[in-house]
């Protein structure tokens, strides 16, 4: 049995690039090149880099909501790469995301009800009572009241809407969540909040976190290890500490004057 929930080697993913009269491919864009991490159970590993460099590329290519051009995504000892449409949408109950824009993440036709209620339906999970409940518990558990249960998500602050993105996150009570950029878009002071709520999850639920960010600070706040990115490559991976304390690489050393 594998010390790591998730083992991602040499992950590629290319874009072509189309251009002249007939619209050829003229070429490819390597937002991800050679991308190989390592994450265990209940460990935060952090994804950093500037806005380009192909990090939030990586995270979607690990979810199966990009097909990777090359490489192997290893999740719970399950080879991704090769596993039937049913047999991903089963895997998607333990491993979730999170995204940066929780409006454009969230339906704006659904109540807060009907968004948190929809894992249950996918998965055929629990009588409407059950899932009722259940509802009203995720709301409870990310800080949120559960008589909100049918406003809409324009009716929410960016820090709340993040919240029901974290609980929909967490309604199947999955092994591991990609957050990707879950804080960049909110008030510093929320998003402490925020970190210390998916800081909170993660020890009630021994969830594993892949933390995508542009701030080398955030992402030390909350993560065990850190690899850094640039230019769709991995440049630096070592723990939090260590990346303060002694960085290799010149773009570690940009980041952390930043």
């Amino acid at each position: 049995m594998s010390d790591y929930l998730l083992e991602v080697k040499n992950l590629k993913m290319h874009f072509p690039i189309h251009g002249g009269i007939f619209w050829r491919r003229i070429g490819k864009v390597y937002a991800a090149d050679g991308i190989s991490l390592k994450v265990k159970n209940g460990e935060t590993v952090g994804l950093v880099g500037e806005s380009g460099c192909g990090k939030t590329t990586v995270g979607r290519s690990i979810a199966r909501l990009y097909r990777p051009t090359g490489g192997k995504v290893i999740f719970d000892e399950k080879d991704m790469s090769y596993i039937s449409r049913k047999e991903l949408r089963e895997l998607r109950r333990d491993l979730q995301i999170i995204f940066q824009d929780p409006f454009e993440s969230l339906d704006s036709r659904q109540t807060v009800g009907d968004i948190l209620e929809e894992p249950f339906i996918i998965h055929h999970i629990g009588t409407t009572e059950f899932r009722k409940a259940e509802v009203k518990k995720l709301l409870n558990r990310v800080g949120l009241d559960e008589n909100t249960i049918n406003r809409f998500p324009h009716e929410f602050s960016g820090g709340q809407r993040q919240r029901i993105g974290i609980a929909r996150a967490i309604a199947l009570k999955p092994k591991m969540i990609i957050c990707d950029e879950p804080v960049s878009a909110l008030d510093v002071s929320i998003q402490s909040q925020i970190l210390n709520l998916l800081l909170e999850l993660q020890e009630e639920m021994n969830l594993s976190y892949l933390f995508i960010a542009h701030d080398l600070s955030v992402v030390k706040h909350i993560s065990d290890r850190i690899a850094v990115m640039y230019l769709g490559k991995i440049v630096e991976y070592t723990d939090a500490d260590t990346i303060y304390e002694s960085p290799l690489h010149p773009y570690t050393h940009a980041l952390i004057s930043a």
